[in-house]
């Protein structure tokens, strides 16, 4: 039970030359690929809904840096991720619960604003992304995905089949309790809660067979934000 092209050419120069990057200074492919907002990079993948993806995960300062992780619904990083969740009180769901079997039942199943690591660390522009933002990402429709290497850093490149621009997703793996899990996994955490029970998140796996799954909401896992073109 523990258990948003909005910028002128002229704002884009700007930009440019006056934030920081997220990308490694020796990685040419990838500087192309990359616009600048609110001093975090994102790429524009062409994809229907025209959502954009950072092109790092939230504590993360390049793509192939792990960055922070967060127990779903926290917005700061922990040392450990054992008994210590914010939203478990005596073995019972205190927030977003869908069943007074597992605790308070509010049925809020989408995370709010202030329990958003993505939203509280990077600003308004910025959120985790929903399950059908992750299914677009990793639809074979719109791209593919290969195993890669970046800077000696194992991971996953997704590549836009419409524009040819790419993601990087190094294998952070999971923290639980106070160690690692799945060292070689690539996951990502979703701005929702299972349905029913509510005891679990979702997160997105990407590998060849790139899926939406679930994971215990304590689980320290990585943010990839994202933010919409409109």
């Amino acid at each position: 039970m523990t258990i948003r092209k909005f910028f002128t050419l002229t704002t884009f120069l700007f930009a440019a030359f006056s934030f920081v990057s997220c990308s490694s200074d020796d990685d040419e492919e990838e500087k192309k690929n990359d616009v600048v907002a609110d001093k975090h990079e994102y790429v524009d993948l062409g994809l229907p809904s025209g959502t954009l993806w950072a092109t790092c995960n939230v504590g993360a300062s390049k793509p192939e840096e792990f960055g922070d992780y967060f127990a779903w619904g926290e917005i700061e990083p922990k040392a450990s991720y054992k008994d210590n969740y914010k939203w478990n009180k005596d073995g019972r769901y205190t927030k977003y619960c869908a069943s007074s079997d597992w605790g308070n039942v509010d049925n809020q199943l989408e995370l709010l604003p202030e329990d958003d690591a993505a939203t509280a660390n990077w600003g308004s522009d910025w959120c985790t992304p929903s399950k059908d933002q992750f299914n677009e990402l990793i639809k074979s429709d719109y791209t593919t995905i290969a195993q890669a290497t970046q800077n000696g850093v194992d991971g996953w490149k997704i590549t836009s089949k419409k524009n040819g621009k790419t993601l990087f997703f190094p294998t952070a793996g999971e923290r639980w309790y106070d160690g690692f899990l799945g060292n070689n996994d690539c996951c990502c955490w979703i701005r929702s809660v299972e349905e029913k029970g509510s005891i679990a998140a979702y997160i997105v796996r990407i590998d060849e067979w790139a899926s939406v799954e679930l994971r215990p909401r304590e689980e320290g896992v990585t943010i990839r934000p994202v933010r919409s073109s409109k």
